[in-house]
């Protein structure tokens, strides 16, 4: 049983700060803010994610206009996304964090799909202005990272971080991740090794 809780946390990039940092600090920031409505026996999972091209951190657009820009700065090449997630278990305000990095290669699609993608409103919030899983835009060429942490959560760290705090889920985390999102992971056991970040 899961309940939902959107804290109003502030997103604003502090000055010299990383994107890994970013990230990890607007999660976990979000996981105690979500402690205040709380029980003992409950734990959180909190995340956040960035868009990261060169050295821009791009968040969710303002407008119309920026999600057009974003879209159009990251097209035909590979930019990373980060996200971040943070567990804390409510008992003894234990929390664990993680962070996935991936590598996106967009594809080079034209000024006019774009448009007409920002035109139906998804991409205004969404980090980068756009969804990995949208079913007509599909703006991503091909994957060889972690595609749930581009949606937004990434299960395998997310399992990591359970794993921390003695937390063992009732199902296949790995193998349900891939079945929903049919995609053939290539790095959910180096991730769950503790091999790399995503």
């Amino acid at each position: 049983m899961f309940s939902v809780s959107v804290p109003q946390v502030d997103e604003i990039l502090r000055p010299g700060e990383t994107a890994d940092q970013y990230v990890r600090r607007l999660a976990e920031t979000k996981a105690r803010a979500a402690a205040a409505s709380a029980h003992p026996e409950h734990v959180i999972v909190a995340a956040d994610t960035a868009v990261v091209d060169g050295e821009a951190i791009l968040g969710k657009p303002k407008d119309m206009a920026e999600a057009e820009m974003m879209l159009r700065q990251l097209r035909g090449h590979v930019h990373q996304v980060y996200s971040g997630i943070a567990v804390l278990r409510m008992h003894d305000r234990r929390l664990v964090s993680d962070l996935c990095v991936t590598n996106v290669p967009m594809r080079a699609y034209g000024d006019d799909e774009a448009r007409t993608y920002v035109l139906s409103g998804d991409p205004l919030d969404k980090a980068g202005a756009y969804a990995i899983q949208h079913p007509f835009f599909q703006p991503v060429e091909s994957m060889s990272g972690c595609y749930a942490s581009v949606m937004g959560l990434p299960l395998c760290h997310l399992l990591r971080a359970f794993r921390q705090l003695e937390i063992t889920p009732s199902v296949d985390v790995p193998s349900n991740c891939q079945t929903f999102l049919r995609y053939q992971c290539p790095v959910s056991r180096a991730i769950l090794r503790g091999e790399q970040a995503g």
